[in-house]
């Protein structure tokens, strides 16, 4: 199909949206009851917390009667145990949810994405992680007093870092502000992400309120706009594994409040709100303020492109202002051929 000079060409499986392009996986002709039980927002989120709930039972099922979880099993099973159950309901239930719900391709996940942006994404974590450790040294508030012989490496860079990261960025970036997004638009998916993101840590050791909502403010609102920006998993993924693993691993700093043997053995000076105190550098000012700093420069990229979605009920005033005509505000774009 041939389109106007200049457009811009969009993916099968996409639509544009005012602008930015967004995942729209409703047909035209589904039926009411399809478009409400099925293919809705709030149905796709459930239809995904379902399949992961019911695989993570089955597995802790298998990993108990092989006997992978109990404390008289070897740690290097217990620890991809530990990874498995992370690992495969979270991907199984998102790939269940792209191809047979939405029936698309998962584009934000293509394979050929998976190495190059988690790379990248790691060596960035790693580097903003370092620079947190780095000011909080110059600030007197991080001291390192020696080194294990011995460092959880396996624990933490399988479990703590690559597991965490693929569930928890498939969780919250790849369904939740994703789906959200077609409905509540860029802002109001940002905002519940994040919220869900940071004060879901509210039960790790040593948690409060202030270091949920840092959590919230400075990896929620950076890893979601960075999803935004670049529609790209692996590399929230890879992004979010380099902070975990630099943080803990290298730094001997606690990772959301969870205390590691790290190469480094490392003491935190000063206030609480400068040091982050016994929860680690995620609860630090300064780890607020140099992530904030990346989410500024993420939503400058953002406005610059015109790539933050509307709201629904923005969408038709918008829509009729441009002379784009609408269904629900979501404009049809058939694939080129």
């Amino acid at each position: 199909m041939a389109g106007s000079e200049g457009a811009i060409a969009i993916p099968a499986g996409e639509t544009a949206l005012n602008g930015p392009a967004v995942v729209t996986p409703t047909p035209a002709a589904a039926p009411r009851w399809q478009r409400w039980l099925v293919l809705s927002p709030l149905a796709r989120i459930v239809i995904f917390v379902a399949v992961a709930g019911a695989l993570i039972f089955l597995l802790r099922i298998l990993f108990i009667s092989v006997g992978w979880t109990g404390k008289a099993a070897p740690l290097p099973q217990r620890h991809i145990a530990m990874f498995l159950m992370q690992l495969v309901p979270a991907l199984a239930a998102y790939l269940f949810l792209v191809y047979v719900v939405e029936r698309r391709r998962p584009v934000e996940l293509a394979w050929r994405k998976v190495v190059p942006h988690g790379l990248l994404g790691a060596l960035a974590g790693l580097a903003l992680i370092s620079a947190v450790v780095g000011v909080l040294w110059l600030l007197g508030a991080y001291q390192v007093t020696g080194t294990n012989e011995e460092p959880h490496v396996l624990r933490q860079v399988l479990v703590g870092g690559l597991g965490a990261a693929i569930a928890e960025e498939i969780m919250v970036r790849g369904v939740l502000f994703r789906i959200s997004e077609e409905g509540l638009g860029t802002w109001g998916a940002l905002v519940v992400s994040a919220l869900v993101f940071g004060f879901g840590h509210m039960g790790n050791p040593n948690a409060t309120l202030w270091s949920s909502a840092a959590i919230a403010i400075e990896a929620g609102l950076l890893f979601g706009m960075l999803y935004h920006v670049t529609r790209s998993l692996p590399l929230c993924m890879g992004l979010h594994m380099g902070w975990n693993v630099g943080q803990g691993t290298l730094w001997g700093v606690p990772v959301s409040g969870n205390q590691d043997v790290g190469w480094l053995v490392s003491v935190r000076n000063g206030p609480d709100w400068l040091s982050g105190g016994v929860f680690g550098a995620e609860a630090s000012v300064v780890a607020v303020a140099l992530c904030s700093a990346c989410t500024l420069a993420l939503v400058a990229v953002a406005l610059r492109r015109g790539s933050i979605v509307p709201p629904w009920f923005k969408r038709p005033r918008a829509a009729a202002a441009s002379g784009v005509a609408a269904d629900n505000g979501i404009q049809d774009v058939a694939p080129s051929c």
